[in-house]
């Protein structure tokens, strides 16, 4: 387990490093970064097959349709049918705060990037398109394309997707997670890396009561 001593370092290391590349005028923006579609919406390209923005509005829809964009994900509390109507892009909805993430939040969100991806691309939004996204984007990096935490941290609080200083949160939930069991638990369809976890223990009641024969 990390001491506190070296997970101060540890931030320390990963916020000089943005503000030193940002000293370097001549140093260009990694071509392994997502890589910016549109300012106005905070909008970047992570994959062939993913996006990040902030919360779009109804004028986005066009530039979504351009982008063959076939689901939306927002992390917000906040349904999106107010803005997107188009008929050929689905929504999903999964709110959560970074403040109080944790693996089964993390794990419903990749599960449902890769269920969509079938579909066409898909774009993850919240409301700035810094904090909720940025923990999600980094995290599939991590889990799903196999950066390192150092790598997928340095895009998140380096990338130009916003203040440094919002991802506290998020960087914390990142140098405790357990990678490997967060890739196990998506390959083997788990809820949580944790038999307790209020998920985990649903679907056990729910497999038990099922099992019990009729009266």
């Amino acid at each position: 387990m990390l001491t506190f001593r070296t997970f101060c370092l540890s931030l320390l290391a990963l916020f000089a490093w943005p503000l030193a590349q940002a000293a370097d005028t001549g140093t260009t923006r990694p071509a392994q970064w997502a890589q910016p579609v549109a300012a106005h919406y905070n909008l970047y390209r992570i994959s062939p097959t993913l996006y990040r923005s902030a919360l779009p509005d109804s004028g986005a829809v066009p530039l979504l349709e351009t982008l063959k964009v076939g689901t939306v994900i927002n992390f917000l509390p906040e349904s999106d049918a107010s803005w997107l109507q188009a008929p050929g892009i689905k929504q999903v909805q999964l709110p959560y705060h970074t403040n109080h993430v944790d693996d089964a939040d993390v794990l419903a969100a990749l599960r449902a990037i890769q269920s969509a991806e079938s579909d066409g691309p898909v774009l993850m939004h919240c409301k700035h398109g810094s904090d909720r996204t940025g923990l999600m984007s980094a995290m599939y990096r991590v889990v799903v394309q196999g950066w390192s935490k150092e790598e997928a941290l340095n895009e998140m609080t380096g990338g130009g997707f916003g203040d440094s200083s919002h991802f506290k949160d998020g960087i914390r939930y990142m140098m405790q997670a357990d990678v490997d069991k967060l890739r196990t638990a998506l390959a083997n369809g788990d809820c949580s890396t944790s038999v307790f976890a209020t998920c985990s223990v649903k679907s056990w009641l729910e497999t038990v009561s099922a099992s019990k024969p009729a009266n």
